[in-house]
């Protein structure tokens, strides 16, 4: 993979989550010039017990700024792709987010990252406000669902960015809304934590609402 990518671009760098991992400065200068940001499989702990749901995830970033994305699903052989400015695709069709249709918005909140007590009081807070919908484990998994109406919401706490690169932008293109709780955009150099999706600016509007009530 790595070797095909530099041959598309020979002076990006490479930024994956093994090699942060061993090496976590390649973490830095994320907001300045080209790189490669990469999962070679997201869902690494489904992928290592053999069941669904694992992606492959690519993103160009360009001076700090997601340029284009690709999320690979090779169960399904289903291909997400986006480019800034030029809309959201799934295996060569333009994609636009929409609703599940349900009564009270569902939610699929990522709460593993989470602290006891703040998972508590999020479920507390979220209680007959919103349905809860399981979670796939898997942000190459999560993203695709809620532009294609299986989810309405999704919250993320931990918000790496060869996790959230590449479906956050698949997710905007589409028509849809990802950014910090705070209504700042999401910036995958900034160190922060805490991301919310959703399939329309107003579907987040009224999910920001209730979370930050």
């Amino acid at each position: 993979l790595n070797a095909g990518l530099a041959r598309i671009l020979p002076d990006a760098r490479m930024v994956g989550e093994e090699a942060c991992a061993a090496n976590p400065a390649l973490m830095e200068g994320l907001d300045k010039g080209i790189a490669w940001i990469i999962d070679p499989i997201d869902g690494t702990g489904n992928f290592a017990a053999g069941r669904p749901h694992f992606a492959l995830m690519v993103a160009l970033v360009a001076e700090g700024e997601t340029q284009a994305g690709w999320i690979y699903d090779p169960l399904r052989q289903r291909m997400c792709h986006a480019v800034a400015g030029g809309g959201a695709w799934i295996d060569g069709a333009q994609v636009y987010a929409r609703s599940t249709g349900a009564d009270q918005p569902i939610a699929a909140i990522a709460t593993r990252f989470m602290e006891p007590g703040e998972r508590e009081a999020m479920i507390a807070k979220l209680a007959g406000k919103m349905t809860l919908a399981d979670i796939p484990n898997c942000a190459g998994e999560q993203y695709p669902r809620l532009v294609l109406g299986a989810n309405d919401v999704a919250l993320f706490k931990r918000t790496l960015p060869w996790d959230h690169a590449a479906g956050a932008l698949f997710v905007a293109e589409a028509g849809g809304k990802v950014a910090r709780l705070d209504g700042s955009p999401y910036r995958i150099w900034d160190g922060q934590t805490g991301l919310l999706g959703a399939g329309s600016a107003q579907a987040w509007d009224a999910a920001a609402a209730i979370l930050n009530a």
